[in-house]
C-alpha cells in the first residue's frame, strides 16, 4: 500500500477535487499546513490499514485467501471503507463469484470521468490503472 500511495511529509492534495493527503495516503483528520515524519507515517498507514480491514471484515462475509484479502484492504484504502462495501465487487463476492469480484478492480480506473486506463490520460492518472492491474493480478493470485 505505501509503495501505491507513495509518501509526502507535508499535506497535499495530490489531484485537483481530493481532500488532503499526508504520509502514505492518510486523509482523514489531515488540515492543510500539517506535517509528519516517516516513523509517524507509518504508524499512522498502519492505523489507517486496520481501519479497512475492519471495514472489509464487516461487508465480506465470505471466506478470503490471504492475496484476495489483501488486494480489496489495498482497494478500500485507495477509494475508503463506504465505496468498497457499497460496491458491486463486494456484492459479486459474498454471492461467491470470486472471478468477478476480482474483474470489478479493472473498472475502478476513472478520474473526473476520464478512463485512466486509456493511454491518452496516462500522463494524468495512468498510477491509478496501473495500481488496479496490480490489484486484480493480486486478486487473482497472479502476482504470487
Amino acid at each position: 500500500i505505501a509503495l501505491h500511495e507513495g509518501y509526502t511529509d507535508k499535506a497535499v492534495i495530490p489531484v485537483k477535487g481530493d481532500v488532503p493527503t499526508i504520509g502514505f495516503g492518510t486523509t482523514g483528520g489531515v488540515k492543510p499546513g500539517d506535517t509528519t515524519t516517516p516513523p509517524k507515517a507509518l504508524a499512522r498507514a498502519l492505523t489507517d490499514v486496520q481501519r479497512f480491514e475492519g471495514a472489509l471484515k464487516q461487508c465480506v462475509r465470505v471466506p478470503l485467501h490471504q492475496h484476495e484479502y489483501d488486494a480489496y484492504v489495498s482497494f478500500a484504502y485507495n477509494v475508503g471503507s463506504g465505496a468498497f462495501c457499497g460496491s458491486t465487487m463486494v456484492k459479486r463476492l459474498n454471492a461467491q463469484d470470486y472471478p468477478g469480484a476480482c474483474r470489478e478492480l479493472l473498472r475502478w480506473t476513472f478520474y473526473q470521468g476520464k478512463d485512466c486506463a486509456a493511454p491518452e490520460y496516462a500522463r494524468l492518472c495512468g498510477g491509478l490503472a496501473a495500481r488496479r492491474q496490480q490489484e486484480y493480478q493480486q486478486c487473482t493470485g497472479a502476482a504470487l
